[in-house]
């Protein structure tokens, strides 16, 4: 690890890489609900209390804990208090949520889990019995981000598209309600927001072709009280819904009437950031990317920049009416969502360094932003990693894009940030004292090369070829290692007052953990590599490390009970990042359950081990088929395997290692599985829709082939 301050970070060299992955009309509307008579305690809170309390630990979502028993002087006593096992070997994304003593936390599958937060010990589980088929829709794994709470009721969103109200105190479930069209790729990961007496929940799905939007959701009936699409009806008309007067004066003239997102819904999928300014009375959402991501195919007859798409909107909290966005990615191209962290504070932006509201966000695209929270107006915007498609913004926050960056014409263009982003979902944290963002930044370039037509043979509606580039061969071990040192993670401690870097940790991957913020000087980060850190706040040192036996994605959370703080995160190996990029790992990463870690002063407990069987990394037949098929199976791979089980047949450990399968073994095993969907109620549906029977066999010919091309490299 190497820290880095102020201006000392310089630009990788680029260097050649692989391809990575990366409804209904509304319902009739009821009346607003009125404000929650009872204390809000996250209306006038600046800081985390005792409790956590909500997905960002306040309604700003700064996670700014304002405890100070764990501090810099003895964060080196924090030890193990507790360990709870989460019973799942997917990704866990998971904030908890703490309240009257109790962790509320879910794993994959929405499953939800109530644990006594002082001592470990589980309450209940809640188990929403997901449909598993609809997990092939999800772009980065059958994850979920933590729910919502309102006295004693919780809400969960569920992946299959429902948002439940469950009882706190038994985990019995209250109503439910399905929130998407479930003949469409819809899908729920994020963590619902209550406001108010309302519940606000978005969707994913935008890669498969949705049309994005956010719901709000009475939280006594479960009856939908506004809804906000953040493209326009495929026939530019009213739904009947909130965002209808924004349409028609503004968001319809930026869109063409022809192209991909008149059928396939344009995208810009609600599918994570949302926040409750109090102060103006309004939600903050991000937008996510178009459907499909090349601007040519879903809008090939106008040039407008596509609103709402990879936008920050605000809108009216009560009634959803718009008030305004701001556009960080116009005319999206390279899945440059803005759905990353929102986080409003004051800085004294103002006439004479009066304080000012602002919204401040790192999306995908590599820009920091700060905006005026109660006009949206641009103020300032700076990159905070490298970028080669853009030479900076303008005056009005708009990029001012390279020539290589809309490549066309059969060509390709390398271009930095990739589709992963220069800092993905992972929740970044703002200190109001040192005036710093912590941003968990990666750096991961990637090559597009644009299709010049819809592709029947992909479920992946990006108008982008996976397969470009990829050799049906082995790659040479130099060049797997000069891949695996051009790909890094970063924890950046931002100015944004100063739009700079005030000091940055380096770190040997991308997709490390989101990132918690407290009084006492501390930033918590977990990583890949499964160390739970703490940081001085002001300098980056290191001051203390845990390993807990799994990887970090997740962010910590802290609270305190009976006069002790705790600091807690869950571990869980998963996500895009795990799913996509097995081939930059030395080894697959054996798979491991997920757990939620709790730590305090002078604990003295310990992470158990796994003991997981490990994979049988050996061909299992001898390789079959000539140069043509295996060629064909290549490309088939990746349109349709790459993004759940890697690039090239690499797997990183989260799903099976298709090389080392016994399905591998037999072709009509192999059929029963891709074709025939015997594995649906495990996630792997059919792909008879996309695939023949020759290109299935042709996948198993190439697989094989790779089995007993698996690189060697330490």
């Amino acid at each position: 690890m190497q820290i880095i301050t102020n201006r000392g970070a310089s630009a990788l060299a680029l260097a050649a890489v692989l391809a990575l992955a990366a409804c209904k009309p509304a319902e009739k509307q009821a009346e607003a609900p009125t404000t929650d008579t009872a204390a809000d305690a996250l209306a006038s809170a600046t800081a985390v209390g005792a409790e956590w309390l909500t997905y960002g630990g306040t309604y700003d979502e700064q996670r700014h804990s304002g405890l100070t028993k764990v501090a810099p002087e003895n964060v080196s006593q924090l030890g193990v208090a507790w360990t709870y096992d989460l019973n799942s070997n997917r990704g866990i994304e998971t904030t908890p949520i703490v309240k009257d003593g109790v962790m509320y936390a879910t794993s994959s599958w929405s499953v939800l889990h109530a644990i006594d937060a002082k001592t470990g010990k589980e309450l209940w589980v809640y188990d929403p019995g997901a449909d598993k088929a609809v997990g092939v829709d999800a772009c980065c794994d059958v994850v979920n981000r933590g729910v919502a709470i309102k006295g004693d009721t919780l809400f969960l969103g569920v992946i299959d598209g429902r948002l439940e109200a469950i009882n706190a105190k038994t985990g019995q479930k209250i109503w439910s309600v399905q929130t998407v069209d479930r003949s469409k790729p819809y899908t729920v990961t994020g963590a619902p927001r209550v406001v108010k007496n309302m519940v606000l929940i978005g969707n994913g799905g935008a890669e498969l072709g949705v049309r994005g939007y956010l719901s709000a959701y009475d939280t006594e009936t479960g009856k939908l009280v506004w809804r906000f699409y953040t493209v326009p009806n495929p026939q530019m008309q009213p739904d009947g819904a909130a965002s209808d007067d924004a349409f028609q004066k503004i968001g319809n003239i930026s869109w063409g009437k022809k192209g991909r997102w008149t059928t396939d819904g344009g995208g810009g999928t609600v599918w994570d950031s949302i926040v409750y300014d109090v102060k103006d009375n309004q939600i903050v959402f991000g937008v996510g990317n178009g459907s499909p991501w090349n601007a040519n195919l879903r809008d090939p007859d106008s040039k407008g920049d596509n609103l709402f798409l990879s936008s920050i909107v605000a809108v009216d909290a009560d009634t959803g009416t718009y008030k305004w966005h701001f556009q960080t990615t116009p005319r999206e191209n390279w899945d440059y969502t803005a759905t990353q962290t929102i986080i409003l504070a004051d800085l004294p932006l103002g006439e004479n360094g009066a304080p000012r509201r602002v919204v401040m966000q790192a999306p995908k695209n590599g820009f920091f932003y700060v905006i005026d929270a109660r006009t949206g107006q641009f103020i300032s915007g700076k990159g905070y990693v490298p970028q080669s498609w853009t030479t900076g913004l303008d005056a009005r926050g708009r990029p001012i894009e390279t020539a290589a960056a809309r490549p066309a014409d059969g060509k390709a263009s390398l271009l930095s940030p990739g589709p992963q982003g220069g800092h993905n979902w992972h929740p970044m944290a703002f200190n109001p004292q040192l005036n710093l963002a912590y941003i968990p930044a990666q750096e991961l370039p990637q090559g597009y090369a644009p299709k010049s037509a819809a592709d029947p043979h992909t479920k992946w509606n990006t108008g982008f070829k996976f397969e470009d580039g990829l050799p049906p061969g082995p790659l040479d071990v130099a060049t797997l290692k000069a891949m695996r040192a051009m790909y890094k993670g970063r924890l950046i401690a931002w100015d944004p007052i100063r739009q700079e870097a005030r000091w940055t940790v380096e770190l040997p991957t991308p997709s490390n953990g989101g990132v918690l913020s407290t009084a006492s000087g501390l930033v918590f980060q977990g990583t890949v590599g499964g160390d739970l850190v703490a940081y001085d706040a002001a300098t980056g040192k290191p001051l203390w490390r845990q390993n807990v036996k799994g990887g970090v994605a997740a962010p910590p959370v802290t609270y305190e009970i009976d006069g002790e703080q705790y600091v807690a995160v869950a571990s869980g190996w998963g996500g895009a990042y795990a799913l996509a990029a097995g081939f930059l790992f030395d080894k697959a990463i054996q798979n491991n359950l997920g757990r939620v870690i709790a730590f305090k002063l002078g604990a003295k407990g310990t992470v158990p081990d796994h003991n997981m069987t490990p994979v049988n990394a050996r061909p299992q037949i001898a390789s079959f088929g000539d140069d043509a098929m295996i060629q064909r199976g290549l490309v088939a791979y990746s349109r349709n395997c790459m993004v759940c089980h890697g690039p090239m047949a690499i797997s990183s450990g989260v799903l099976p290692d298709l090389r080392w399968s016994p399905v591998s073994t037999d072709a009509d095993a192999w059929k029963d599985v891709v074709i025939d969907g015997s594995r649906s109620m495990n996630g792997m549906v059919s792909f008879k829709a996309q695939l023949s029977p020759e290109d299935a066999e042709a996948i198993r010919a190439y697989v094989v082939r790779q089995s007993h091309n698996a690189p060697d490299v330490k």
